[in-house]
């Protein structure tokens, strides 16, 4: 009875070094410092969405917020595409960045994945991440509080299924921090976690609009499809970087889908 009570309680408490693991490396929010062990990391990825669910919530907040207060659109949009960023630190953004330079290098696959690599920012990553933030606050700018719910799980349902590409797809880098964490993974777990993440997003979207709901669907498996193809041809597999663009291509795209969605249906 002892053991059992025991085995429960450093359970519990694993969890909660996994979620710092994934609060710490993941977001800019302050949280107690753990110990990088293979132990620690293993369920970090299962917490990874939570994430997404702070950046939701602030999101919806600041909607309605801005609703009160009959803020513009121009403010309203830009305010809303800086909490991601403010979040998270920028972390996927930088992914989506350095990506976006190797892209447009159209050099090997050992070349792009050098390019990822270098700390130097080139200018298609300053245009593309430019372009990137300002149709994000268009998007945004035309949100009210009715579409906050629905927008909160994109933040969510991008991340879980990030996760879920780690454990699932074929690593570019053996040894990079994205392999670290997949062999650290437990993939059982991250795919169960992902799964229940996944769920609750659907039930949300569906009980808001269907038809949105269903477009959302779509649009993720495009996503996904699009993230292995690009990852698996260009780069012989999946990156940190890589991840990064997915996430921020993925937010992108279901935002979208919501709000300019919403208007034609």
């Amino acid at each position: 009875m002892g053991n059992e009570v025991k085995r429960g309680g450093m359970t519990g408490l694993s969890m909660l070094r996994a979620a710092a693991i994934a609060f710490s490396t993941y977001s800019a929010i302050p949280v107690p410092q753990v110990a990088w062990t293979e132990e620690n990391r293993r369920l970090a990825m299962c917490f990874f969405p939570l994430v997404g669910a702070v950046i939701g919530l602030l999101l919806w907040g600041w909607l309605a917020l801005a609703d009160a207060l009959q803020v513009g659109s121009f403010l309203r949009g830009a305010v809303a595409a800086l909490i991601p960023l403010l979040v998270t630190g920028g972390i996927h953004m930088d992914g989506f960045m350095d990506t976006s330079d190797a892209l447009a290098s159209w050099q090997t696959k050992e070349k792009r994945l050098e390019i990822m690599k270098d700390s130097h920012v080139g200018a298609f990553a300053v245009m593309h991440c430019a372009g990137y933030l300002l149709v994000q606050a268009a998007i945004y700018g035309e949100a009210a509080k009715g579409a906050g719910p629905m927008l909160a799980c994109v933040f969510v349902l991008s991340r879980a299924m990030s996760a879920w590409a780690l454990t699932a797809l074929r690593n570019a880098r053996p040894k990079g921090m994205l392999d670290a964490f997949g062999r650290a993974a437990g993939r059982r777990m991250t795919l169960i976690s992902g799964l229940v993440y996944a769920s609750v997003c659907l039930g949300v979207l569906i009980s808001c609009d269907i038809r949105l709901a269903t477009m959302c669907i779509v649009a993720a498996a495009v996503c996904l499809f699009v993230y292995r193809g690009t990852a698996y041809r260009q780069f012989g597999g999946v990156t940190g970087d890589l991840a990064g663009w997915f996430l921020q291509v993925t937010e992108l795209a279901l935002s979208a889908v919501i709000i300019i969605g919403g208007r034609l249906i």
